[in-house]
């Protein structure tokens, strides 16, 4: 299993108390944490502006998609990892990213950013090898 240590990622996630815990739940798994962003406007410039390697983003932010975000994220070749409550219909199925469901365990966070950093580096191996 990788390990997020030294992994730079971006959380973008409006609500106080549950971006506290992301934070600390990352920062215990060895992760950097940038932000966390409470709203798109500061998603996007943090997505935009860092060096990341992976984000973890809420699907609702203030009542507004994070799809901005999101694809600002993967146009720069940053994989993300949907966090949403509303179930797996509440995310694009084209951006093929993984979808924690919340509530969600530090366990299940590390799983879900590993899944999504190793779906990446695959992808970006079979590219290389064209």
């Amino acid at each position: 299993m990788t390990t997020l240590l030294g992994k730079r990622v971006l959380v973008l996630e409006d609500e106080a108390m549950i971006a506290a815990m992301v934070e600390e739940m990352l920062t215990e798994l060895g992760a950097i944490v940038v932000g966390p962003a409470g709203t798109i406007e500061r998603g996007l410039c943090l997505a935009t502006d860092e060096q990341l390697d992976a984000a973890l983003l809420d699907v609702n932010i203030r009542s507004a998609r994070v799809d901005p975000v999101a694809a600002v994220l993967l146009s720069r070749g940053v994989p993300v990892v949907f966090a949403t409550g509303y179930g797996q219909s509440a995310v694009d199925g084209s951006t093929r990213a993984p979808i924690l469901e919340k509530p969600y365990t530090q366990e299940k966070l590390g799983a879900a950013l590993n899944d999504a950093l190793r779906k990446h580096r695959n992808h970006s191996d079979m590219g290389a090898g064209r």
